[in-house]
């Protein structure tokens, strides 16, 4: 194909700025159209990024058809429905996170995407974080030994602070914390993310699984008008990950003086890796060779990578998908979907690449 690729931005939220001013500065990209069941909403969206084009459904913007690729920014619940009207009229995709609410919706996309050949991405936007991927590189050239111990935590402090909003007034807040309005809580918001961290940044996959969730008192009968507070807001899991390390994994809502914090700290026989990522920046530091006798760490240049944006546009160009993909992402959802079932059941499972059916459907757990 060639350049610039037409871009239609599906669904106008707020993550849908971050597209279209990340497409917006590629050269290679041209932003052509927007979608949102809102007319002013998109028409609003449409004259703030410069976008000629605005639909109020995406059965109109496939009328239209004057685009190669689309973004996928709508609420969760909406990627399924919409990625395989988009598949089957042969649109390529980058779909936010997560890919879908279950694996079984999650696997299906995959499968037609990949027989479809059509580029399928997943923005899991901290595959941007630099030192992430610099201790990729560590961990694979083998600087820290076998890898044995793996720690990784997401932490958000917006149920005790308002430096993003007040949650309990805000409805894009609210319906992140209840089942009913399409929220898997902190396990399937930001679960996905602390997941592909850890295991994109040890160069390890998720091989058993045991999770804990918790949903905590928010509001009086954990109600605030329409909205059942009902989702988990914190989850904390034991894993054994296939190149044999074990370690700990959490996330939680309620992490007081952390407004969004992730940290991976990998442990090898031969050496050690922390990575932090904050608004305020990122970091890598590292125990390598003489300094492993005396516990000395040292801050490592992790250099500038291309962003998730940029390689989508660049595998459009080439006719081949990237990482992350919609099959890495969906493998990612079987892992959140069965840490529910570890939940109910009080027992460890293991994670089996399979059918679609050898995963129980994501239901909610209620807090014990």
């Amino acid at each position: 194909m060639n350049a610039p690729v037409r871009i239609l931005i599906l669904g106008t939220g707020g993550m849908a700025n971050r597209h279209a001013m990340e497409f917006a500065t590629n050269s290679d990209a041209q932003l052509v159209g927007a979608v949102d069941v809102d007319i002013a909403k998109v028409r609003g969206f449409a004259l703030r990024h410069d976008i000629p084009n605005t639909f109020t459904s995406l059965e109109d913007a496939l009328a239209w058809g004057e685009f190669d690729a689309v973004a996928n920014v709508t609420p969760d619940r909406v990627h399924y429905p919409t990625t395989l009207q988009l598949i089957a009229a042969g649109k390529h995709v980058f779909c936010e996170k997560p890919l879908a609410e279950s694996f079984e919706k999650a696997d299906e996309m995959a499968r037609l995407a990949e027989a479809s050949g059509l580029v399928n991405m997943v923005n899991l936007t901290y595959r941007n974080v630099a030192p992430v991927q610099k201790a990729r590189q560590i961990v694979k050239a083998g600087e820290i030994g076998t890898v044995r111990h793996i720690e990784a935590a997401y932490l958000q402090s917006w149920l005790v602070s308002k430096a993003w909003g007040d949650w309990a007034t805000e409805d894009q807040w609210l319906w992140r914390l209840s089942t009913k309005h399409g929220s898997n809580g902190v396990l399937g918001d930001v679960g996905i993310h602390i997941l592909d961290f850890a295991g994109y940044g040890a160069d390890t996959d998720v091989d058993h699984i045991f999770a804990r969730l918790k949903t905590f008192e928010k509001a009086p009968g954990n109600r605030i008008r329409d909205y059942d507070l009902d989702a988990n807001d914190s989850f904390t899991m034991t894993a054994e990950f296939s190149n044999g390390a074990i370690g700990v994994i959490h996330a939680s809502r309620w992490a007081t003086g952390h407004l969004n914090e992730l940290r991976l700290r990998m442990h090898g026989d031969k050496g050690a890796l922390e990575v932090i990522h904050t608004p305020a920046g990122n970091s890598l530091r590292a125990c390598l060779g003489d300094d492993v006798e005396k516990g000395v760490w040292k801050d490592l240049d992790a250099g500038v990578v291309a962003t998730n944006y940029q390689r989508f546009v660049e595998a459009v160009l080439e006719g081949k998908t990237r990482e992350p993909d919609f099959r890495h992402a969906a493998d990612l959802q079987k892992v959140l979907d069965l840490a529910l079932v570890t939940e109910r059941e009080r027992r460890e499972h293991s994670i089996r690449r399979g059918s679609a059916a050898t995963v129980p459907p994501l239901v909610a757990v209620p807090s014990s």
